[in-house]
């Protein structure tokens, strides 16, 4: 999940160098995706594709707080953090419907929410705009999703853990697909917002 505390070094006029352990805790989470993909749907190998997962997300919180520790925010851990949860949020619904773990019609939910959020892009640019600023309940949101999908992966172990994993993991999957969506009610009445407010930038 993108750490606000990434977003700008806290020492003004100063930039860490690039090569320094939250960056690289996140280039090893991108580089965890097509290792996660090879592991779930060429070698089946659903135990070491769940660990994949796991310290993804540990990786995700960590490069976050060790950069803030640190003081070693840079440009790079701003754009490796949120390309690397996009990544993965695109990569694993996509696997699942694969494998046949999640219905197609809930990854059609996970990915058309970002399809719908890319049309507000013509009309934020138009008023000299780039992004609205980050929603924590969006964050939130990832986060919910990031914990359901690797439950819903251990839920397919036929095992105890598995019993326990697939209902606890469809309930936070839902629950997190319930704050995704909400986000997009409130980006785009923002964007309404800022269209109506703003003048249109030549």
């Amino acid at each position: 999940m993108n750490d606000p505390g990434r977003e700008a070094p806290s020492v003004p006029g100063t930039q860490p160098s690039a090569l320094n352990v939250p960056n690289a805790l996140s280039l090893l989470r991108l580089l965890g995706v097509p290792v996660f993909l090879w592991l779930l749907l060429v070698e089946h190998s659903d135990g070491w594709a769940l660990v994949v997962l796991v310290v993804s997300g540990i990786t995700d919180w960590l490069d976050g707080k060790l950069a803030r520790l640190l003081n070693q925010q840079t440009r790079l851990g701003e754009l490796l953090d949120p390309a690397a949860d996009r990544l993965y949020m695109i990569a694993i619904p996509i696997a699942f419907g694969v494998r046949g773990i999640l219905p197609w019609w809930v990854i059609g939910l996970l990915l058309g929410r970002e399809v719908v959020l890319a049309a507000t892009v013509p009309f934020l640019r138009s008023r000299g705009i780039t992004a609205l600023p980050t929603l924590y309940l969006g964050k939130a949101a990832t986060f919910a999703l990031m914990y359901a999908l690797p439950m819903l992966l251990a839920g397919t172990f036929d095992n105890g853990l598995g019993a326990v994993m697939h209902p606890l993991g469809w309930a936070i999957l839902i629950w997190g697909l319930a704050m995704y969506w909400w986000t997009v009610v409130l980006y785009w009445w923002q964007t309404v917002l800022v269209v109506r407010d703003l003048p249109r930038v030549r």
